[in-house]
């Protein structure tokens, strides 16, 4: 039983400026790009489902929590996340776990942090409460 959404928005430095992750799926385009989120379920924290959706959506183990960002935008808890590790510039990633995304195929990449980057189709105003430093 779900309680809950997350999102994660993932950000690293590189070369001086700062990225954030994004994915579009491989197989349904429409979609839009998007940063990674997912259900809370029952017994489990905010902290504990956002790692865990981002193991399962990403593949992303080495991350660190920063803060969090609004918990308003699209009834979400939305998050700023470092990675504290290398990551590839690109991947592919089949999602695991048992939610209905399970199966699916996200192409990752990073981008330049912009408040004005279109997420979902629209400009998506939790961009800019991301400290870039």
């Amino acid at each position: 039983m779900r309680v809950g959404r997350v999102c994660a928005y993932v950000t690293r430095a590189r070369a001086g400026h700062t990225e954030l992750l994004v994915f579009d799926h491989r197989d349904f385009p429409e979609a839009g790009t998007q940063v990674p989120a997912g259900g809370v379920h029952a017994g489990e924290s905010l902290e504990q489902a956002l790692l865990r959706e981002l193991e399962e959506e990403a593949g992303l183990a080495g991350v660190e929590i920063v803060r969090l960002l609004s918990d308003e935008h699209w009834e979400s808890h939305s998050f700023h996340v470092r990675v504290t590790g290398e990551t590839p510039d690109e991947w592919t990633h089949v999602v695991v776990g048992d939610g209905d995304d399970a199966g699916l195929v996200f192409v990752y990449r990073w981008v330049p942090l912009d408040p004005e980057f279109v997420l979902w189709g629209t400009r998506d105003p939790v961009l800019r409460l991301i400290d870039a430093a």
